[in-house]
């Protein structure tokens, strides 16, 4: 309770520091590094003796938290890594297929893309043949199967689980384009010969019709009514967070928060311009259903994912205060980095006691936290 009671006061003092004091972050850097840590410090612990952590099926849980690792601001970069950091890469490396996909278990696009983003996170130039061969793994697994248009089913343009016979969805879409984004710079001076790309305006076609705005969403069960309009959904014609009746008899699926900050992001890595209306409706969305205590629509589920990707979002579209109604604004990076610095538990790791999307499982709830933290401490203007 002491230290919920020093956090609390901490968060007070620096919302009301805002726009005042430059250095208004200071003390919340030195917490968060502390946290940090500890936190990487109880991962550490976790590990495997083959290199790997939890469930071997899912390389994503060691690419998460060999990210987590690497990202770490009390790292000294010039130094080698540890020989815990470099025993998980090793196996990381190992899992790669033939086809490029880092994966053991299925679910090959949400594990290439999770171990592209750590491989990227090292900053080494010997993984980069291994980048390379995963983008292609990823872009391979955008989907074009219609027949009329390159869009004409409404899961063009977008990423699955790894598989065409089912469907497209936000969340699998969004880790390919973070990954295929942040490695662009390997690729780009042209050493590894010519590349292929995403099909970007598909994805971005995918991406409109997973937003409830029926300006730029050609389905029918888009709808700007205003408790949804702007905020995201699973996949076209499916939201996790159900369904409601409209007042003039239409039904909305529900906009929830975890799946609209994925969708800003992948906004913003698609180079859409902060004044196209699709930014426009999801940042006012988000304002209007701002929070800390839940992932909105959805409740304690996926919180964490939540967490994670409210940070990367705000942090990508450069939003220092995220404008609220009634003209109050949310110092987010205060406020999130408070919460998650009271949710650490004793040993320095996190859990949700929402089970829901794996998030009972410590491991990854604590790679998820320290890299929201690490993208916290990292955004924070100097």
């Amino acid at each position: 309770m002491k230290l919920l009671s020093t956090l609390l006061i901490l968060g007070t003092a620096i919302s009301s520091a805002a726009d005042k004091n430059p250095n208004r972050y200071e003390s919340l850097k030195q917490e968060m590094r502390q946290s940090i840590a500890r936190g990487n410090a109880w991962l550490t612990s976790q590990q495997k003796p083959g290199g790997h952590w939890d469930d071997e099926g899912l390389p994503a849980f060691s690419a998460l938290a060999l990210t987590a690792l690497v990202r770490d601001p009390n790292l000294n970069r010039k130094e080698p890594f540890s020989a815990s950091i470099e025993s998980g890469f090793t196996w990381l490396l190992a899992q790669q297929k033939e086809n490029g996909g880092i994966y053991n278990r299925g679910l090959s696009v949400y594990n290439t893309a999770t171990a592209t983003t750590a491989l990227v996170a090292a900053g080494r130039e010997a993984y980069e043949p291994a980048i390379v061969k995963a983008r292609k793994h990823l872009i391979d697994n955008q989907w074009d199967i219609g027949q009329k248009k390159e869009t004409d089913n409404k899961n063009d343009g977008g990423v699955g689980y790894g598989s065409k016979n089912d469907h497209t969805d936000m969340s699998n879409t969004y880790l390919a384009v973070e990954a295929l984004a942040l490695s662009k710079k390997v690729i780009e001076d042209g050493k590894h010969g010519a590349q292929p790309d995403l099909d970007w305006e598909a994805a971005v076609k995918f991406l409109s019709r997973c937003q409830n705005l029926e300006e730029t969403n050609d389905q029918e069960f888009a709808s700007s009514d205003p408790k949804n309009k702007g905020g995201f959904i699973y996949t076209p014609g499916e939201s996790k967070a159900g369904e409601e009746k409209l007042p003039d008899g239409r039904t909305a699926l529900r906009s929830y928060g975890s799946m609209t900050y994925a969708g800003l992001l992948s906004f913003i890595y698609a180079k859409l311009s902060p004044t196209d209306p699709r930014v426009t409706a999801v940042k006012e969305w988000l304002g209007k259903n701002y929070t800390l205590e839940e992932n909105p629509g959805m409740g304690s589920a996926g919180v964490y994912y939540y967490y994670q990707t409210m940070s990367k979002a705000l942090s990508a579209a450069n939003i220092d205060t995220l404008p609220l109604e009634g003209g109050k604004e949310a110092d987010w990076r205060s406020d999130l980095g408070v919460k998650l610095l009271s949710n650490q538990r004793e040993d320095g790791s996190w859990v949700n006691n929402n089970g829901r999307w794996m998030e009972s499982n410590p491991v990854l709830v604590t790679a998820y936290t320290v890299l929201a933290l690490e993208q916290i401490y990292d955004s924070i203007p100097e």
